[in-house]
């Protein structure tokens, strides 16, 4: 297939945030409904709260901080699950005991990307399930060891990187320059770095989408819009 026909979506995402699940799920079957375009995904960071410390924050004080009551958190809870459901997610947010920083998380997703794409996607689903489905503490070193492991990266290396500083800074950037480009929330997925669908939106307005741009850069529409 021709480059031409080839479309990159950059997803700006957190994995601890429901929603970007939900729209990885969608994006999924919206690439499966654009079959005659290649689609190619990368993973880019945003930090719900980056403000949580390293080893975390018990969940529930948490939630409960941010949103006032048991009896909220349920109906916010209650209103993700069937939606989650609906995209084969089994939303376990009971079994989640630590609010987690995602920074490590975000620099794992980054070496993922260097190893591959199909790594990458790999990395970032495990991810997802991990927090949402099996309730891991995905800010736990040994738990994105084990991650990297599963997705087909080198456990050993990605073991010794953890606890040092590499790459921090650049993900830091990432994550301000997502900022810097209005995006104030995620998923957020930008489709040849120039147009951009906001939210988890069901798969057809996201297959749609595709298919628009992929017939503009076709049409050579892309370049002079640059």
């Amino acid at each position: 297939m021709s480059e031409l026909n080839a479309i990159t979506v950059d997803v700006v995402s957190d994995v601890v945030c429901p929603w970007c699940f939900i729209g990885q799920k969608r994006l999924d079957r919206a690439i499966s409904a654009v079959g005659d375009t290649e689609v190619h995904v990368r993973w880019r960071p945003f930090q719900l709260d980056p403000t949580i410390p390293p080893q975390g924050k018990d969940r529930r004080d948490y939630m409960l901080a941010k949103f006032g009551s048991d009896d909220r958190i349920r109906e916010i809870h209650a209103r993700i699950e069937p939606l989650g459901e609906a995209e084969g997610i089994s939303f376990a947010f009971d079994a989640i005991k630590v609010a987690a920083n995602t920074l490590d998380a975000h620099r794992l997703i980054r070496w993922a990307g260097a190893a591959g794409e199909a790594v990458q996607n790999r990395l970032v689903r495990r991810l997802f399930q991990l927090n949402f489905e099996e309730g891991a503490d995905i800010g736990d070193h040994a738990v994105l060891v084990e991650a990297a492991r599963e997705a087909g990266m080198d456990a050993s290396v990605v073991a010794t990187l953890l606890p040092t500083e590499a790459d921090v800074e650049a993900v830091r950037t990432e994550i301000a320059t997502a900022s810097r480009m209005g995006i104030t929330g995620v998923p957020c997925f930008l489709i040849e770095g120039k147009y951009a669908v906001m939210g988890a939106q069901d798969a057809d307005t996201v297959a749609d989408a595709i298919r628009q741009v992929a017939a503009a850069k076709a049409r050579g529409e892309l370049e002079k819009a640059g």
